[in-house]
Order: C-alpha cells, then structure tokens, then sequence
C-alpha cells in the first residue's frame, strides 16, 4: 500500500487521529504537509518522523495554521505546491466537539462548531480542488458515528458531522469526472485529547471510556491507530473504486440504538 512520494495534506495533525495518520502516511514514505495551531507540537511530530527509521525516505513540511482563518486554505495550499509540486491527498482531520442541547447551545457555541468542523474542511478542499484534479487525487474528511445517527446532548456536533457527511457525497458526484475520489471515516469513540479538550475533566473521562465499553458491540473505545489504517487505505490506490463512503469504523455502536 506504497504511498512514496505523494504529497499528502493533513489537519488535525498535532494530536489523537490527525497525528497517527500523519505517522502511518510517513511509514509509506509519504510527502507530508501537517497541519494544526499547535506549532510546537508539529515540530515535535515532525522530528519524531524524521528520526523514525521506518518513516525513511518520508519529507515533511509544518504548516501551523488555524483552518478557520480567511487565509488558511491559501497559505496551506501553498504549502504542499511549494514543497512538492502539487496535492495528492487531503486529509481534513481537525476538530473540536462540545456539549450542548437545543436550549442551552448558544449562537457562539454553533457558530464554532460549524466553522471547525464543517466550513474549514470545505474551504480546503475548494482551494485544494484544482491541484487534485491535476493528479487525480482523493480527499478523506473526518466525520464521526455522531454524523450517522443522532445522539442528546451533543447538538451542534452532530449536525457539523452530519454536514461533514454530506459535503463528502456531494463533492463526490461532483470531482468524479475529474477522477478525484472523496470520502469519509465515521469513527466512535477514540482515545485521543478530544473529549477533554471538549471540556471533560479526567474523572469524566475515565467514566465516559468505561461507559463506551457498554455502549459499543465489540467492548471497548478505538484507538486513533486505527482509525489512521482505514484512512491510509482510502489515501492509496487499492481503494481506486470508492468514492463517496461514509465508513463507520466504531465498534459497531451505529448499530445500535439508545441506551
């Protein structure tokens, strides 16, 4: 599943799915463009693939960057054509996630889950467009099992995961005259930062894991490690024929109703 040599945007690059996609992609000696606002953390995820003796013959440029700034999507673009001549692959993995219901969700709370989670990645993949074209590429978004079926408390994420679903199909339709494929993961939970940096504090945490053991058929939360192999999997050519997925990769839990 040899991806040597392509250049391969990902967001989300500092932290949970981002940063082990970023590291699995490195181990097929891809060319990377990592993203994220944490710059120090990019450097130190970028040192660790350069001296991974199994990432050799990986290059990698830092991009740190909010997607949610205006120039994002130029500077970012930029980036991976100045560094290596075009885009093969992008990989839109940034995030956030909050709690909130009808009631309590205000219009700040809405509008910062839409603009992360939703606009940013659209807004890359429409400057990013013409260069896949160019080599005929394929985008993966990170959707969650939360854009597949509904869940109480958690409003606004799941519509942006729902929408994240959504812009994946319709952008499908439209790049596959041009040969670029467009998908998504639909993880459930998985250990990463993301429910802390959501606003858990670590005895929450500990109880909503311990509760996902419950609530997902194969017992246990995912590890972003694997979430990270199904999108190297899409990125490569041996997914050639898909185009407009929305792959659950969560234990089962879609399957199954409330409890």
């Amino acid at each position: 599943m040899s991806l040597s040599q392509k250049s391969i945007i990902v967001t989300g690059a500092s932290s949970g799915i981002g940063r082990a996609t970023a590291l699995e992609l490195a181990r097929q000696h891809a060319r990377l463009v990592l993203v994220s606002r944490d710059a120090a953390s990019l450097e130190s995820l970028a040192a660790a693939i350069r001296t991974d003796a199994g990432s050799s013959g990986a290059e990698v440029v830092v991009c740190a960057a909010d997607v949610t700034a205006d120039r994002a999507p130029a500077t970012i673009v930029r980036a991976a054509v100045d560094a290596f001549g075009g885009i093969d692959v992008l990989v839109n993995a940034a995030g956030v996630i909050a709690t909130g219901t009808v009631e309590s969700t205000s219009d700040e709370a809405w509008d910062q889950m839409m603009h992360i989670n939703l606009r940013a990645p659209f807004r890359l993949m429409r400057e990013a467009t013409p260069h896949l074209k160019a080599r005929r590429g394929a985008v993966i978004n990170v959707s969650s099992v939360n854009g597949l079926r509904s869940f109480a408390g958690v409003l606004a994420y799941c519509v942006s995961k729902a929408g994240v679903d959504h812009l994946t199909r319709c952008a499908a339709l439209e790049m596959a005259p041009h040969g670029v494929r467009v998908n998504a993961v639909n993880p459930g939970v998985t250990v990463t930062s993301l429910h802390r940096r959501g606003g858990m504090n670590d005895e929450q945490y500990d109880a909503f894991l311990s509760r996902s053991k419950e609530t997902h058929p194969l017992g246990r939360p995912g590890r972003p490690e694997e979430v990270a192999a199904l999108i190297v999997y899409l990125a490569s050519d041996q997914a050639a024929w898909m185009t407009g997925e929305t792959i659950p990769i969560d234990g089962g839990r879609h399957l199954t109703c409330l409890r």
